[in-house]
């Protein structure tokens, strides 16, 4: 068993409780098969008899389809089949539940495969079969399709206008408050608003208001992985998928849906997924796959090249966002107001929900008003990127929020301390927190030793910069197999992007007695385990733990009563503890019970599930420091801190892990990463080299301060952790560079040319 790092106190509380597992550092189960390279990815599956797909993808941003040709492709030796939607059933208008969030299956198929309209450059159009790759690609070159090339609309201000070209004709906006739709087809496809307290009073009683309009672009999650799928149409009409998903059973449920099949008729078998971050639960190859081999009566592989992951997946959306604050002489926020339009891509859906709900939620504000849209404009549909909305949202608030403290001459972390939500803080969306640790991360920074060490050079500069993610709980199953010689067999439904299973697995260990080394945790395909919602949201240590914490209590109820009636006491006399079952006159540990029961009577397995919703929420804060070029613009990062609640570390390495990876990808997304679109809507920057994500040259050490406030609503005190850690990064960068060269950023990413631009009007 590994060591416990050290006695693990809780902020906030006397002592925490003193695990034997909990807070030690083993082995990842999955390590040795991912480091040395037998590990099985999406690409690696092989089937026999399988065949290669392509996809003829639209090279238009946006235009009507006015016919298809495919019999140049169907002729082209070597080809086994041809796709396009006409093969996939009509949906209709139905929204269904897929486990992401609620869908039009219309659009959900439409982005499959184009039906009437192509509304992003990319956009899938048909798919071939052939013996090969090469001939797969060459055939779906022969495919002719008319287009009518019609006006693309990029900007998400300008979808908004009357005179935009309208994307989806079924599209109408929805009110979110009341449920009532538009009369006429629009690009807004929702409207939100929430209030509280009173807003005009709230300002009049601010002694300074601040404010600001910021536009953050396009960015995507930047997984390594591309896109893969491999679907087998049975001739007994059984459908079964392998990919590297965020959700199997999302998957199984999108599937059945697009092809109207019974659910029970598709298996979705997961493979090792390399990188998802949210990007991984819409299918985009799968149903197009599963038609080719329905056709040709043989498996089917496709696989996106990097250019098609860039500009036919989801990304995160772009943004514009309006924040007007308001303090008193003392400090203390009076009022805030936000509004928001993010992009939705091709079809509704961008996350301007959640962006609304945590605009405001590191603040105790007693006034406030949020108004979000949600636009439909020419770029693929966006999809999650580790919490979805509150970047973007987070980026403007802070720096509003700094603008304040410099109007005030406050410290921004005294002034984030004096105004920070707490315990009972009512969110502007109305939600009332729990037991939460805010406070308790500025505290960590405001300790740190990279906080009270002084900045020394020229043009350098510090910022700080807090952020929130809900977290989520949803439904999770696990199944635990006890063997003869008393290990563990662990079946798990949720897939596992950052270490999941060797999480999941210290849970239960903790909760029956044993070490982490004697459970075997195994991530299995949709027939094999409980319905189990998707990888995201930060749930799985929550929610899929707190099934392994049940599936352990459920052991030991039967481990009491089989020791009972082995040694024929009352089963009151009989307890479970420490490992151990212990009866009235002897004890045995849970290794000799198991050895002892497996000689005679039925197997031993125990039964967990999960659908609590009490994640607890999670905050971060992040300090940076960094050096600006004057003549060039270009950002360097000379030291970075990030400190996060994570409620309690299962595996610190895995937190530490989790926060250093966020925060490196919103370092990218504050100083390089973004869409390049040129008038006609085509993406200029698809790929890894024009794309420019962070690399180890780019980045200090990120220094991650685990700080633990236990969630009262979870067994062992677990947040998730995943998503925070991505939001304070863009705004703690903006602070930075305007402490470093005194120039304000208001748009992302701040790259070279933007910082320079804003140096040079300072100096003109």
């Amino acid at each position: 068993m590994a060591t416990i790092d050290e006695t693990r106190t809780a902020e906030g509380s006397e002592e925490a409780p003193q695990y034997k597992v909990i807070g030690t550092r083993p082995i990842r189960h999955d390590g040795a098969d991912k480091v040395t390279g037998r590990a099985l990815y999406g690409a690696d599956i092989k089937v026999k008899g399988m065949i290669y797909g392509a996809v003829l993808r639209s090279p238009h941003a946006h235009a009507n389809i006015k016919s298809i040709d495919t019999s140049k492709a169907e002729a082209f030796p070597g080809v086994r089949a041809v796709a396009t939607s006409a093969d996939l059933p009509e949906p209709g208008d139905k929204i269904a539940e897929l486990g992401e969030g609620a869908v039009v299956l219309n659009h959900l198929s439409s982005n499959n495969l184009a039906r009437t309209k192509v509304l992003y450059k990319g956009h899938a159009v048909a798919a071939v079969a052939a013996d090969n790759l090469h001939i797969a690609q060459e055939a779906a070159s022969l495919i002719e399709v008319e287009y009518e090339v019609l006006p693309p609309v990029l900007n998400v201000l300008k979808a908004m206008e009357d005179s935009a070209p309208v994307l989806n004709p079924d599209v109408r906006t929805e009110e979110a408050s009341t449920g009532e739709t538009g009369d006429k087809p629009s690009n807004v496809a929702k409207h939100i608003v929430f209030e509280k307290g009173d807003l005009e009073k709230g300002f009049a009683d601010a002694k300074y208001v601040v404010e600001r309009e910021f536009r953050t672009s396009t960015v995507h999650q930047g997984y390594i992985e591309p896109h893969v799928a491999t679907v087998l149409w049975n001739n007994d009409g059984q459908i079964t998928v392998w990919t590297p998903t965020q959700g199997t059973f999302s998957v199984r449920s999108q599937m059945a849906e697009l092809l109207h099949v019974p659910l029970a008729r598709v298996k979705v078998v997961p493979a090792e997924i390399g990188g998802g971050f949210g990007g991984k639960i819409s299918v985009y190859l799968a149903p197009a796959a599963a038609v080719l081999s329905r056709k040709a009566g043989v498996p089917v592989q496709i696989v996106m090249d990097r250019a098609d992951v860039l500009q036919a997946t989801g990304p995160t959306p772009g943004s514009f966002i309006r924040i007007k604050m308001g303090v008193d002489a003392d400090g203390r926020l009076t009022a805030a107001e936000a509004w928001m339009a993010y992009e939705a891509g091709g079809y509704p859906g961008s996350p301007i929900g959640a962006g609304a709900m945590c605009v405001f939620s590191c603040y105790d504000i007693p006034n406030g008003r949020v108004e979000g849209y949600d636009v439909c404009v020419n770029k693929p549909r966006t999809n999650a990127y580790r919490a979805p909305g509150a970047t973007n949202a987070a980026f403007a608030t802070e720096t509003v929020v700094d603008e304040l403290c410099e109007q005030l001459g406050m410290e921004p972390v005294e002034f984030r301390l004096l105004n920070a939500s707490k315990e009972g803080t009512r969110r502007i969306d109305g939600v009332t927190y729990p037991r939460i640790g805010l406070v308790e991360t500025l505290e960590a920074i405001k300790n740190s030793e990279h906080y009270n060490t002084p900045l020394t050079g020229k043009n350098q500069g510090r910022g700080i910069g807090s952020g929130f993610w809900f977290n989520a709980g949803l439904k999770s199953a696990v199944t635990a197999t006890v063997n003869s010689d008393g290990s563990v067999g662990l079946l798990e439904g949720s897939t596992d992007i950052g270490g999941s299973r060797t999480a999941i697995a210290m849970q239960f260990a903790e909760a029956i007695g044993l070490a982490a080394e004697d459970i075997k945790p195994a991530v299995v395909d949709t027939d094999s385990v409980g319905y189990t919602d998707v990888t995201g949201g930060s749930r799985v240590t929550y929610a899929t733990g707190w099934a392994a914490y049940e599936a352990a209590q459920d052991l030991k109820r039967q481990i009491v009563s089989r020791a009972a009636e082995l040694w024929e006491v009352d089963p009151d006399l009989v307890s479970y503890e420490d490992g151990s079952v212990i009866g009235p006159d002897k004890s045995m540990t849970f290794k000799e019970i198991a050895i002892e029961l497996s000689l005679g009577g039925e197997p031993l397995v125990g039964r967990g599930v999960s659908n609590h919703n009490e994640p607890g929420g999670a905050f971060g804060t992040h300090l940076v420091d960094v050096e600006v070029d004057p003549d060039t613009g270009k950002v360097d990062i000379l030291r970075y801190t990030a400190a996060q609640d994570c409620g309690t570390a299962i595996h610190p390495a895995y937190v530490e892990g989790q926060i250093q990876g966020g925060a490196v990808q919103g370092i990218g997304w504050g100083l390089n990463e973004e869409y390049w679109y040129d008038e006609e809507g085509s993406m200029r920057n698809a790929n890894f080299l024009d794309y420019r994500i962070p690399t180890c040259y780019d980045l200090p050490m990120i220094d991650a301060l685990i700080v633990e406030v236990p969630n009262p609503g979870h067994p062992y005190g677990v947040r998730g952790v995943g998503e925070v850690p991505i939001v304070p990064p863009p705004a703690a960068l903006e602070a930075a560079i305007h402490n470093a060269v005194g120039v304000r950023m208001y748009e992302l990413p701040m790259s070279p040319p933007r910082v320079l631009h804003e140096l040079l009007k300072k100096e003109s």
